[in-house]
């Protein structure tokens, strides 16, 4: 699988809880620092970088200012520098329990505090100098171990997760991040939860919750025994290990997870590269023949198809479309219509693609006809996560309505009908757009959403009556929105 852009690890970014449940808050007047806020939003989140010196000491840089946490020898700490001096440098020390101590460097004091008494003048560690890493990342992603260089997968046959998978692909290698109580869990695509000893649960019991460590910017999972999660045996099954420390074995990256698509065709079948490098729709069933990598360029908002075989689509002589590209070019680049619950495609000759009599893809059309248009099925979120520019969507406390400017987020589960999709949520109710455009979530039956994608993992989704769902001042989700831009994107 080539490498471009197809394997991206996450920067992490994450926020940093106090013992009294507040978050680390850089405000922008008087670049202060406090741990007032309740909940984990841009000005609560910060993103490690190693020291240049590449020495032990690493630097805290707000995402939100864009500016790094510093310590005076007086203890007083602020976030203005911008550029990491010699009292930006933290070592970090990891607790047993999972928690962080930060202290600085140059003068050995520790931070900690409460609200805006904050300071790096503590001589020891005590509850106030502890720190609890909340990851600020969208939370499903695929996970790759360190070691072997494969990524975790659902194995259903053996009712375990196994890292033994040399693509991410299908809708098994997607893995859920849930944040519970300080911990995290990890959820496989059908919903149950791994626990430590390698074994899938329903529910995330306390031996399925580990504490999060992070290590030159990779992730490792501590269960309650303090042992690490990492991949035994043949197979690479996950389960809690022999060592209390995190080495090669028990570290992870985190990758973005693009979304993978299937494509119906006019004749009801599916595109496919099963018979050689031809794209075709000539297939029956899907699988992994039948399911393409979509990734949309942030710049042009065209997009690529890359299949199981390793080749990108591309437009080759005559029109016709071929899985064969290694590389990303502008033959490589498809421009999407969407139109209702079907899409029509544009290469880079500036033609439809189209499909012909012998179920063979070609852009050779200069108007969209039945011929032109696809449904475009997402088979990798069979839950879904979605977060916008205020915070992740949530059912409101005593409601049926949704909130948009969360910081925990929720799971909705996904149905797909002719090009449609329908989305249920907590207690079985699907969504659906009432009176005034408002979207509640208690629906005894399902409206159809159509899910448009838009930019590099985003989406916009529209209702029945044609309008965006976005979020706004008053924290609702609404179907009111014209284009889909802004408010009106959400990351998946």
């Amino acid at each position: 699988m080539p490498t471009n852009g197809l394997h991206q690890v996450l920067k992490i970014q994450f926020g940093l809880v106090n013992d009294a449940d507040r978050y680390l808050t850089a405000e922008s007047f008087g670049f202060k620092v406090n741990a007032s806020a309740p909940s984990l939003k841009r000005k609560q989140t910060w993103v490690l970088e190693p020291d240049p010196g590449q020495g032990a000491a690493v630097l805290l840089r707000s995402n939100h200012l864009g500016r790094y946490l510093s310590a005076q020898e007086d203890g007083r700490v602020a976030c203005e520098a911008e550029r990491p001096g010699r009292d930006c440098r933290f070592l970090v020390l990891p607790q047993p329990d999972g928690r962080w101590a930060l202290q600085s460097e140059p003068h050995g004091r520790f931070f900690g505090g409460t609200e805006d008494r904050l300071s790096c003048f503590a001589t020891a560690i005590s509850p106030a100098e502890l720190w609890t890493v909340h990851l600020a990342i969208h939370p499903q992603a695929h996970l790759l171990s360190v070691s072997r260089r494969r990524y975790v997968h659902l194995c259903p046959q053996e009712d375990e997760m196994t890292a033994d998978s040399d693509t991410p692909w299908g809708v098994g290698a997607l893995v859920t991040l849930i944040f519970q109580n300080r911990q995290y869990c990890l959820q496989a695509c059908d919903g149950r939860y791994l626990r430590s000893d390698g074994r899938l649960v329903g529910g995330p019991e306390p031996h399925a919750r580990y504490t999060l460590g992070v290590k030159a910017g990779r992730l490792a999972f501590k269960d309650r025994d303090g042992r690490y999660l990492a991949p035994g045996g043949p197979a690479g099954t996950l389960r809690a290990g022999r060592s209390t420390r995190p080495g090669k074995d028990e570290l992870f990256d985190l990758e973005e997870s693009h979304p993978q698509v299937v494509l119906v065709a006019a004749n009801h079948r599916y595109v496919s590269v099963r018979q050689g490098v031809n794209v075709s729709a000539n297939q029956d069933e899907e699988l992994h023949h039948e399911t393409f990598l979509m990734q949309i360029d942030q710049e042009t908002k065209k997009c690529t198809f890359y299949s199981s075989t390793g080749g990108y689509w591309t437009l080759v002589t005559h029109g016709g479309i071929h899985a064969t590209a290694t590389q990303v070019s502008a033959n490589t680049m498809f421009e999407v219509e969407w139109r209702g619950r079907r899409v029509a495609l544009k290469a880079s000759n500036g033609r439809y693609v189209c499909m012909k009599k012998n179920g063979q893809l070609a852009a050779t059309s200069d108007f969209v006809g039945e011929d032109e248009q696809f449904i475009l099925k997402l088979i990798n979120r069979p839950i879904l996560v979605l977060r916008g520019l205020d915070g992740f969507i949530c059912h409101r406390r005593g409601s049926n309505q949704l909130d948009t400017n969360r910081s925990v987020y929720e799971i909705f589960h996904l149905s797909f009908s002719d090009g449609a999709y329908q989305i249920r949520g907590r207690g079985g109710g699907f969504w659906y757009t009432g009176s005034h455009g408002s979207v509640c979530s208690d629906g005894e039956r399902a409206e159809d959403f159509l899910f448009e994608f838009r930019e590099r993992g985003r989406l916009a989704i529209r209702a029945g009556s044609g309008k965006y769902l976005r979020g706004g001042a008053s924290g609702l989700l609404r179907a009111d929105a014209d284009t889909p831009a802004g408010l009106a994107l959400w990351e998946y």
